[in-house]
């Protein structure tokens, strides 16, 4: 075979010469038409071409032309959406090519015979996942791969092709998170900008092909946002997609894109826009008889039709929809216009049809492995039995009801629950959750009517075991569903599954897109089993679990195990263990210990638990409103207002606290002396000061009166942390600490921020060195009893020092010191991000300091992330924070909202990563703190009163003393009857009840 060597393999601004006209202008002109996305004209051409071919005298280079006319008729019938088409001309294609493959070629001959290959076997693949047939879609990407070393693909165009099939693939299966990562690693190793104008046509050509590709990539992640919540960041993809198709002159991608937008509308709550570019898009698809796109908008507007109570437009669109779905092939399609069918014959009572859509639905999705729709028709059946049992009476058969709608919701709840683990950012597994949380809310509801009190505790627990941190750079399997509000719409109708296997195995990727894959974000993995009982082995919702795994093939939990209570041995005082989930209400779930016995649950209703953690959030100085905040905060706020503090701490009560857990404690306190709350909030009440709660309607009790409070992380924690390089986890609770242990107190005293001055945002929180008295004599004593780093001569030395940066404090903890205080500026990451670990700490580091934080102007924070993953995003041999900085036992960070790593779904924040890497008790605030400057200032108190050295000075005593808790609660006990007493702000609970101890 030798004509591959006479021509040029590249292609040119004008015609490519291959194969001698009048073919090699033919080729040309129908890459025009499918440019200009006039596919019909595109197919007569290739058509007309293959006619001919077919009457050449017959040899393999004949063969080879005609099986590269069918390759791209293939493409371009795909494209069109005719599925049966195209598959007929893949299999002839493919017929041709193998039938050369044994004849003689040149070296430019094989290169360009297996170009064709692969491009047949990439629209082969890309045919079988349309046409839902993922197993043979993967086998034919697999083989594509085995291929591709032996082809000279210098412009990396085929590589990029087979890498976007890939993320298609895994979309297709719901595996967004998966699909994502590829994504984002596959296009950080691609150029993206199109040649500038001047430069040679041949360079530009050359360009090309990979920019074909980018917008492709850019797309697919705007979809993969936009089925996951991510609206801005989804169009911010689609709008950098269409600059690429335009710089192409690609209209027909254009002309998607249009659909894609419109269905982030849809999803974004703006349904009038989202019709609107449906029936746009709709026009131009049926014009260019492209059914299949045109049965997508078809099947959306259905949807829409059916929430504006259109029953018989949305019925007649979703027929229309799955007719023609059904004509082309595309059974995963056509069983999500079932599904949507089925909804809406909910809707309108038909039962007998929804049932009966749902079933077929389910049984496609079931055929080809698509768990995360599985799900979602669990979802809407249990949802249909929950609604019935609220029109009608079951009588004596309710049990039995709600037991079978628990055993569809529950299970589908913990897999979608489950899918956020295989995303690459917190950012994006906290937009999944807000999806998935509906579906959890159902498994509760269904709890709560069958007065199940041991499944609710189970629940609470499964739901604040936490997730765990994964240090490793693989990855495991993600299912997407989109099971979020009263109706049920399906993914993007461009969605696609993994490469990896369904026991979690992750794509290979190699070189630059490895490194671009490791450092996407801070990963997870499962949570651990919650064993709940010692004698019988049993671990929280194991059957359940175990129904989720087997349905949906994906791993709900992982095989390590971790009790539910480990205090028993740890305290002889009676103890107390309160958990609480977020599930639409708020549920709480509560066990004693320590010689006492009994547990209990309870829930309080959204609204009443909304308002009141309103109220508290007007009371506070926001984290994101600066000086205007806490200027706020002091003047009208309710904390610095005794009866208005009083009111908001009995309307917390009321909203959040048992009346009889506060009988339960009174009875043991009376009985054993004052127990110890160990509370693990969730993320909505994160902020709530519990001491402050007033507990009683006759009198001001308050819950810090009746007994000491610690808040606890989450139970994860306990298996993941670390206290110094390759050491296993350490079990001990942080209240039963050995006092008298060996060892150098660390002091991190207001470090001059670098380029920073005193007076600015991250200035002095201490005022100048030497200038409060008893601040001095904290140092002295520190001096006194031992050793203290930095070494210091005098007491003014360890304030505002210069010298305090991320490897400073490095070379101090990995001396093991038993105490750490740093006093100084800390920054929490904004909870809409959902990122907890891009909370920083401002130590003395400047720009050029290595780490995972942006720099702000001439200084880069140290972030939790960095404190996490320590430098293993930054290089092959790099080391996890936990041996670059190994946490001591007690560790106090007094800044601004150091402890809200608990308003986070996910909890890596400074406070979390520092009990990770080693500490068993961790002092911080749950929201920004003022400076004595700032009651100077604010709250008219002379400069003689400074009460955040009075809070540091507590802070440390209490760290000193063998149970700090008890010595900590015992101060903000003082603090409270001094602000009862005077109501002066100086006493204010807005500073010493921000501050909480945290332990695992």
């Amino acid at each position: 075979m030798t004509t591959g060597d006479e021509g040029s393999a590249g292609p040119d601004a004008e015609v490519i010469q291959l194969y001698g006209e009048p073919f090699d202008s033919g080729f040309a002109l129908a890459q025009e038409h499918q440019l200009a996305a006039d596919h019909g004209a595109a197919s007569a051409v290739y058509e007309q071409l293959l006619a001919l071919a077919e009457s050449v005298e017959d040899s393999p280079d004949v063969r080879f032309l005609r099986a590269h006319l069918l390759s791209d008729l293939a493409s371009v019938r795909l494209t069109a959406t005719d599925l049966t088409g195209a598959e007929d001309a893949v299999e002839r294609s493919r017929r041709l090519l193998d039938g050369i493959a044994s004849e003689p070629m040149g070296p430019r001959g094989r290169q360009l015979w297996l170009e064709v290959l692969l491009k047949t076997l990439l629209c082969g693949a890309d045919l079988l996942r349309r046409s839902g047939r993922l197993d043979e879609a993967l086998a034919s990407l697999d083989e594509a791969a085995l291929r591709l070393p032996e082809f000279e693909d210098v412009e990396g165009l085929r590589a990029s092709e087979l890498g976007l099939n890939r993320v298609h693939l895994l979309m297709e299966r719901g595996e967004w998170g998966r699909a994502e990562e590829h994504a984002s690693a596959l296009l950080s190793t691609m150029p993206e900008t199109v040649a500038e104008p001047g430069v040679e046509p041949g360079a530009q050509a050359a360009a090309r092909p990979v920019l074909e590709t980018v917008p492709r990539l850019l797309t697919a992640l705007g979809l993969i946002c936009s089925s996951t919540g991510r609206y801005d960041l989804a169009e911010d993809y689609f709008t950098r997609a269409e600059d690429g198709f335009r710089a192409l002159g690609d209209v027909g991608e254009q002309q998607t894109l249009v659909v894609h937008r419109a269905y982030t509308a849809m999803h974004r709550g703006e349904p009038d826009l989202a019709e609107r570019l449906f029936a746009e898009a709709a026009a131009v698809f049926a014009q260019q008889e492209r059914f299949g796109d045109l049965a997508v908008c078809e099947q959306a507007r259905g949807y829409l039709a059916g929430l504006r109570g259109d029953a018989t437009r949305a019925a007649g669109l979703l027929e229309s929809s799955l007719a023609r779905f059904e004509r082309l092939g595309a059974v995963i399609a056509a069983a999500d216009t079932m599904l949507l069918g089925a909804q809406q014959a909910y809707d309108r009572g038909d039962i007998t049809e929804m049932k009966r859509l749902a079933q077929q639905a389910r049984d496609a999705y079931q055929a080809r492995e698509v768990y995360e729709r599985c799900a979602q028709v669990d979802l809407l059946l249990a949802k249909t039995l929950e609604h019935n049992l609220n029109v009608a009476d079951h009588g004596a058969r309710e049990p039995e009801s709600v037991g079978t709608a628990l055993s569809l919701a529950l299970p589908a709840a913990l897999a979608l629950e489950a899918a956020r683990y295989d995303f690459a950012t917190a950012h994006a597994r906290s937009q999944w959750l807000q999806l998935a949380d509906d579906a959890m809310a159902l498994a509760f509801r269904l709890a709560v009517r069958r007065q199940d009190q041991g499944l609710l505790f189970e629940l609470v627990e499964h739901r604040c075991a936490g997730a765990s941190l994964a240090l490793d750079r693989t990855t495991v399997s993600a299912t997407r569903t989109g099971a979020a509000g009263p109706a049920v719409f399906p993914g993007a109708a461009v969605k696609v599954y993994g490469p990896g296997g369904r026991d979690g195995s992750a794509p290979t990727l190699g070189g630059v897109a490895a490194d671009a894959a490791a450092s996407a974000g801070l990963r997870v993995a499962p949570p651990p089993k919650v064993r709940m009982s010692a004698e019988s082995g049993r671990v929280a919702l194991q059957e359940y679990v175990a129904a989720a795994e087997f349905r949906y093939q994906r791993r709900i939990v992982d095989e390590e195990e971790v009790p539910f209570w480990v205090t028993d041995d740890l305290t002889a005082r009676p103890v107390v263990q309160i958990r609480l989930a977020d599930a639409d209400d708020l549920f709480m779930a509560w066990t004693w210990a320590g010689g006492v016995r009994g547990f209990g649950t309870g829930h309080g209703p959204a609204d009443e638990v909304d308002r009141a953690v309103g109220a508290l959030a007007a009371a506070l100085p926001g984290a994101g409103d600066g000086a205007e905040g806490m200027r706020r905060a002091f003047a009208t706020g309710a904390l610095t207002d005794c009866e208005a503090e009083h009111r908001l701490a009995r309307e917390l009560a009321r909203a959040l606290w048992p009346e009889g857990l506060t009988e339960q404690i009174r009875q043991v306190a009376a009985r054993a002396g004052r127990p110890l709350i160990r509370i693990q909030p969730s993320p909505r009440v994160a902020q709530v000061p519990w001491e402050l709660l007033a507990v009683d309607d006759t009198g001001d009790v308050r819950l810090i009166e009746l007994a000491d409070v610690v808040t606890t992380a989450p139970a994860s924690l306990r298996r993941t942390r670390v206290t110094d390089a390759g050491a296993d986890a350490r079990e001990a609770d942080a209240v039963a600490v050995p006092h008298g242990e060996t060892g150098a107190v660390v002091l991190v005293l207001d470090p001059r921020v670098p380029g920073f001055r005193a007076d600015s945002p991250l200035g002095s929180v201490l005022g100048p060195p030497g200038s409060d008295p008893e601040l001095l004599s904290l140092v002295r004593r520190r001096l006194d009893a031992g050793a203290v780093v930095p070494s210091v001569a005098a007491p003014a030395e360890a304030f505002r020092r210069t010298d305090l940066d991320r490897d400073w404090l490095s070379g101090a903890l990995r001396k093991r010191p038993r105490r750490l205080m740093y006093v100084g500026h800390v920054s929490g990451a904004p909870v809409e991000g959902g990122q907890s670990e891009d909370g920083t700490l401002h130590l003395c580091c400047g720009p050029g300091t290595d780490g995972l934080a942006e720099p702000v102007r001439t200084h880069r924070p140290l972030s939790a992330k960095d404190l996490l993953l320590g430098t293993l995003p930054l290089r092959a041999d790099g080391e996890p924070g936990a041996r670059i900085w190994p946490a001591p036992p007690r560790v106090a960070l007094i800044g601004c909202e150091s402890g809200g790593d608990l308003r986070f779904a996910e909890s890596f924040g400074l406070a979390t990563a520092m009990l990770h890497n080693g500490a068993e008790l961790v002092t911080a605030a749950r929201w920004p703190l003022p400076t004595s400057f700032a009651f100077h200032r604010l709250g008219g108190l002379p400069e003689a009163v400074r009460p955040l050295t009075d809070a540091v000075l507590a802070v440390d005593a209490a760290h000193e003393d063998p149970d700090p808790v008890r010595h900590f609660t015992g101060w903000q006990r003082e603090r409270l009857s001094r602000w009862r007493a005077t109501g002066r702000v100086e006493h204010s609970p807005l500073l010493w009840a921000a501050l909480t101890s945290i332990v695992v």
